[in-house]
């Protein structure tokens, strides 16, 4: 169908709200990866959907939060960027009746974009977690905070909500033509995916400190002439003693992250994958902005 509306909406929020996982429902693929644990993404992403002739570019961003890092300040400018220039806002929050120091800062930059002629949402997330009646003081706290154009209740990790949801998006964008190609479900290209795969096992595989502290560097990425693809990726780690958890007793906690990560490449790829990894030291590369750079994390 021809595309005849289309625009970035984005998704904001504190860390762990439930920014990515909405941005995988919303895009029908998994575009961003998802942890339990805060400050997952990293970078600013674009997940792409379509519904009749309009193209949905929905920003993903890291989760706003208080940088001790240079990474962190980096997490938080990207934050800042993502949300100037574009048509909507979404800002997701747990049902808490409270305003916390990151929405109040986001509450802020979204009235702005509001003023400017940008349309302003608040996605009350995690539904299933509280009763009905709670909403309803989530609803007037948020309420007297701001004037919304949606406010809506939704569960981002069964799609409760979120068909309604792209109903009343729809008139937020206005009209243009396609933004990505037909099928497209981000703007990340494969070798990022892989890179964010493995980094998502670490995620979930390691505790404490340790998984914020790794970086992925995919060092090769090629495709056999029988389909076969080839992907050598090396973990970064702060400490020599961060590198022996990785690795674990007789190399077990690398395998498993691996053996993980191999298997969603393959469902992502679509093809067998043959997938290699190292773990190697670079001390404090969260402070050191050339590493920072040199890992992908550079600002447009």
């Amino acid at each position: 169908m021809e595309i005849k509306k289309s625009g970035f909406i984005t998704i904001c929020g504190r860390p762990n709200v439930g920014k990515s996982t909405l941005a995988n429902t919303l895009a029908g693929d998994k575009v961003a990866i998802v942890s339990p644990k805060p400050q997952t993404t990293r970078n600013r992403i674009c997940a792409v959907t379509c519904r009749g002739d309009c193209q949905f570019v929905f920003v993903d961003t890291p989760g706003l939060h208080k940088a001790r890092t240079r990474l962190g300040d980096y997490m938080v400018k990207a934050v800042g960027q993502s949300v100037t220039d574009v048509d909507g806002l979404l800002l997701v929050v747990e049902p808490i009746p409270h305003i916390g120091g990151p929405e109040a800062e986001l509450i802020k930059r979204i009235q702005q974009q509001q003023a400017m002629g940008a349309k302003a949402g608040l996605l009350i997330n995690k539904i299933d977690t509280v009763e009905k009646e709670k909403l309803l003081e989530v609803m007037a706290v948020y309420g007297e905070a701001m004037n919304w154009d949606l406010v809506m209740p939704i569960c981002a990790q069964s799609g409760e909500g979120v068909e309604e949801l792209l109903g009343i998006l729809a008139d937020w964008l206005p009209e243009g033509p396609r933004l990505f190609p037909e099928g497209a479900t981000t703007d990340q290209s494969e070798r990022q995916m892989m890179s964010e795969i493995v980094r998502e096992h670490l995620l979930v595989a390691l505790d404490r400190e340790v998984p914020h502290g790794t970086a992925v560097e995919v060092t090769r990425f090629s495709q056999r002439d029988d389909g076969i693809i080839d992907c050598h990726v090396t973990i970064y780690c702060e400490k020599e003693s961060h590198k022996g958890i990785i690795i674990g007793k007789h190399g077990a906690m690398l395998k498993k992250i691996s053996t993980g990560a191999r298997e969603d490449m393959e469902r992502f790829m679509g093809a067998k994958v043959y997938l290699e990894t190292w773990v190697k030291v670079k001390e404090n590369w969260r402070d050191n902005p050339a590493a920072i750079s040199n890992f992908g994390y550079r600002d447009e």
